[in-house]
């Protein structure tokens, strides 16, 4: 299967009209991240069958030039936000790994899927698009995952990640949770926690490659 069959199959069940024309309408009338031809990226780059690790993020960051349709990462030459400095500090910690640059697109090609329960959002304005419509699809791509296919780690960082849960099939996969690392909740239990070993020894157990989180050219 492949996301094209995911997203026509989560269409069929969902009606999302509504939230086309919304965004039709903000991306005419106002400036709204990311850039339109990057809301999909990370399926883009990590297909279906490639997806070893899940990371839930809420939605896009709002500055402008950050995002560019992977959570948690912005474009290179773009100042690592806090809560990426602060996953940074705990791969270090885990594994020894140092990264200088906030693109994440090599982890994405690793395998991971980084997915935003919303996948845009209003320049300067966090959440704005929440309740949009972006959830049910967002939804129904993380039952997929768990529905057809076997010994993925769901890592789901802060309550709303977590509310997630529910979707995921914990009898054949693995989810990793904590608070976020964001500098507000990170040192009240996200610090310490491994959870890019963990991940590794988990798909390892289950004769999965593990991710190469160092940084690749």
């Amino acid at each position: 299967m492949k996301w094209e069959d995911v997203f026509q199959s989560i269409k069929e069940e969902t009606d999302f009209s509504g939230l086309e024309s919304t965004l039709e309408e903000k991306y005419e009338s106002g400036e709204v991240f990311p850039p339109r031809e990057q809301i999909y990226t990370a399926f883009e780059l990590t297909p279906l069958e490639n997806v070893k690790v899940v990371v839930l993020g809420q939605d896009p960051y709002h500055g402008k030039g950050q995002s560019h349709g992977l959570a948690f990462s912005v474009n290179d030459g773009v100042k690592i936000p806090p809560s990426l400095r602060n996953m940074y500090k705990e791969l270090e910690s885990d594994l020894g790994i140092k990264r200088t640059t906030g693109s994440l697109k090599d982890w994405a090609k690793e395998g991971v899927l980084l997915l935003n329960t919303v996948l845009t959002v209003d320049a300067n304005q966090a959440n704005s698009h929440r309740g949009l419509g972006w959830e049910p699809f967002t939804d129904g791509v993380i039952s997929h995952v768990s529905d057809s296919l076997e010994h993925v780690v769901f890592i789901l960082w802060g309550k709303p990640a977590q509310k997630k849960e529910k979707l995921i099939d914990a009898s054949k996969h693995c989810i990793i949770k904590s608070t976020h690392p964001s500098p507000l909740s990170a040192h009240r239990g996200f610090f310490g926690t491994r959870p890019f070993s963990r991940a590794n020894e988990y798909l390892e157990a289950h004769g999965r490659a593990p991710v190469d989180w160092s940084e690749q050219e």
